[in-house]
């Protein structure tokens, strides 16, 4: 004999409460309302996206680096033909910018989360630190176009001889990679600009972008000692 299951109540269907960050609950803040309406909070609360991505990335970059260091020092044991070429005094100058854009990224993270905690009413102090950092990136990628550009006037090509390659090698290599970098800086002064951004974006960007400074300062020791 066939029985009948009767619909479940919705009334008694748990409805998503309106809590505010810190109070009881909250791990379960993705199926949450924002308290009180605000949007900005919740940006700030959310769950932040997996980090591994970043860091798994990081890691092969320095494996890149690494494999490009042995090929370096090999082929300068093996060579007969190794000449000492002088670095162009613009890299010193393009190393400064691009610690101290590692710094204003670093103010510009500290005011964005001040932002979204409340703390801080405008926005425009945060995007101006973003804007900064930008631009030292970019002066920096122009400064290395600079180096290329002395080389170039000296006679030191490609293929001139095995350390002008290598030179031009690594730097391209890393300049690209900071290129990447300012496409995520776009990305969370866009994001920023329409209220989405989270956290876990800005940081890591912010991870990654320090760690293109890290990694310059490896390279421009090694392009003073070996090349």
């Amino acid at each position: 004999m066939a029985t009948t299951i009767p619909p479940p109540n919705t009334e008694d269907t748990p409805r998503p409460e309106r809590l505010k960050p810190g109070g009881p609950g909250n791990g379960g803040l993705r199926n949450l309302l924002p308290a009180e309406g605000s949007l900005q909070v919740m940006q700030g609360y959310s769950p932040p996206a997996s980090s591994s991505a970043i860091w798994v990335f990081i890691a092969s970059i320095c494996m890149s680096f690494a494999a490009l260091t042995s090929a370096l020092i090999v082929r300068q044991g093996a060579s007969t033909d190794w000449r000492h070429i002088t670095l162009p005094s613009v890299l010193f100058l393009s190393t400064l910018m691009l610690l101290s854009s590692s710094f204003m990224l670093d103010v510009a993270r500290r005011r964005v989360a001040a932002f979204m905690n409340g703390t801080e009413k405008e926005a425009g102090v945060a995007k101006l630190w973003l804007y900064a950092t930008l631009g030292l990136g970019l002066l920096f990628v122009a400064g290395q176009y600079m180096a290329w550009l002395q080389l170039r006037s000296q006679g030191l090509y490609l293929a001139t001889n095995p350390n002008s390659s290598f030179f031009y090698v690594l730097t391209a290599i890393h300049a690209l990679h900071v290129l990447g970098g300012l496409g995520g800086l776009l990305r969370v002064i866009r994001k920023f600009g329409r209220s989405t951004l989270r956290r876990s974006t800005l940081t890591a960007t912010s991870y990654y972008w320090h760690f293109m400074g890290v990694l310059w300062i490896y390279l421009f020791v090694l392009l003073w000692v070996k090349i």
